[in-house]
């Protein structure tokens, strides 16, 4: 039988947290935030998947840190006893593997959305300037962690990308040997790679999602232009929301599991850096557009070098896409631009397009 005086000492304590940690004050604001309801408002999801497999990013990669260790001799080894020898190592990894494709895939859906609902307009153009800077953080993210198992498909991907890197004009040369640390893909790279993955862009990455989830909270979510933003069409943020938004990663997590247990993460061969490159090699799928129209790209444009063209043409467009709220003066007005839904449409269907052309005739 419980002592009369137990309850009373449990809101005592917790009365003592909430005094220094303003929990009331926190879930009463949670509690009086909304997500605007539309058939827009399944958009709104993709921001906290990516959150969620940020998170099994960090903890997977925290884990295979244990028995990581980078090297040319041992960095190929090290993972291949992780995926045979440790007990659910193999999970880990393809864990590891798999969610960092999805949560590249899921923030790209997540900033095309945005995009298209103009939810860039004022007074959010800090929180979209943050998100495009988070998706570029994922993917070099991407790019880093792609090499560190030094196995061949990884090895000569990592050299198509920092031979594109190479191209971009002027300051291209400074940042491949920055990469790769010497004029070739080796020992250095590898080294190079693993302190960007493990250490540096984590703190990078954790400093402007803390921005952007601040900024989120304060400006909110933004609605799409004419729809009716009357209180009555808003979600409570809390419990509502994050309680779809919980029941959403469960099933994220159950398909990682599904993708892990029948299609895991494959090893491959070690990386020879004397070997010939295989047939049809290619970076990452979400480096692919850019490498695969470069193909189509002919050796000279208006006499510079094709390759250089198209390296600034990216350049310039995403400087477009992070200047985007500054640009689109009708979307600040509320005002509907079909101007700037095209020019999306035809980001959307490019990129998709030269992905296919690279998976269909990959030689």
């Amino acid at each position: 039988m419980s002592s009369p005086v137990e309850p009373s000492a449990r809101r005592g304590a917790a009365a003592w947290f909430d005094e220094r940690l303003g929990v009331s004050e926190a879930l009463a604001f949670l509690r009086h935030k909304t997500v605007p309801l539309g058939g827009h408002t399944v958009w709104y999801y993709f921001g906290g998947v990516s959150l969620f497999l940020f998170g099994i990013q960090v903890a997977t990669g925290l884990l295979l840190l244990f028995y990581y260790k980078p090297g040319l001799d041992s960095s190929y080894e090290s993972v291949q006893f992780i995926v045979t020898r440790v007990p659910f190592g193999w999970l880990m990894r393809s864990l590891h593997s798999w969610s960092a494709n999805l949560m590249v895939f899921a923030v790209f859906v997540h900033m095309f959305s945005v995009y298209f609902l103009k939810a860039y307009r004022p007074p959010r153009e800090l929180t979209w300037m943050t998100g495009m800077a988070l998706l570029g953080l994922t993917l070099t993210f991407g790019f880093s962690g792609y090499l560190l198992p030094w196995n061949e498909l990884a090895f000569f991907a990592t050299k198509v990308g920092t031979d594109i890197a190479a191209v971009v004009p002027v300051v291209g040369p400074t940042i491949a040997r920055l990469l790769r640390g010497g004029d070739d893909v080796g020992g250095a790279t590898l080294t190079r790679f693993f302190g960007f993955h493990v250490a540096m862009l984590p703190a990078a990455f954790s400093a402007v999602l803390v921005v952007h989830l601040l900024l989120i909270q304060r400006q909110g979510m933004s609605d799409a232009i004419g729809a009716d933003q009357t209180p009555a069409k808003g979600m409570p943020f809390f419990p509502g929301f994050i309680l779809r938004d919980a029941i959403l990663w469960l099933g994220v997590l159950a398909v990682l599991l599904v993708l892990c247990t029948f299609a895991p993460w494959e090893l491959g061969t070690k990386a020879d850096p004397f070997a010939s490159a295989p047939a049809g090699i290619r970076p990452e799928w979400y480096f692919t557009f850019v490498s695969q129209s470069l193909k189509y790209l002919p050796a000279e444009i208006l006499g510079l070098e094709g390759e250089v063209v198209g390296i600034c043409t990216f350049l310039v467009g995403g400087l477009f896409l992070l200047c985007v709220p500054f640009l689109d003066r009708r979307a600040a007005r509320n005002q509907k631009s079909p101007l700037f839904t095209l020019v999306g449409i035809a980001i959307v269907a490019f990129m998709l397009t030269m992905v296919a052309l690279a998976y269909l005739k990959p030689y």
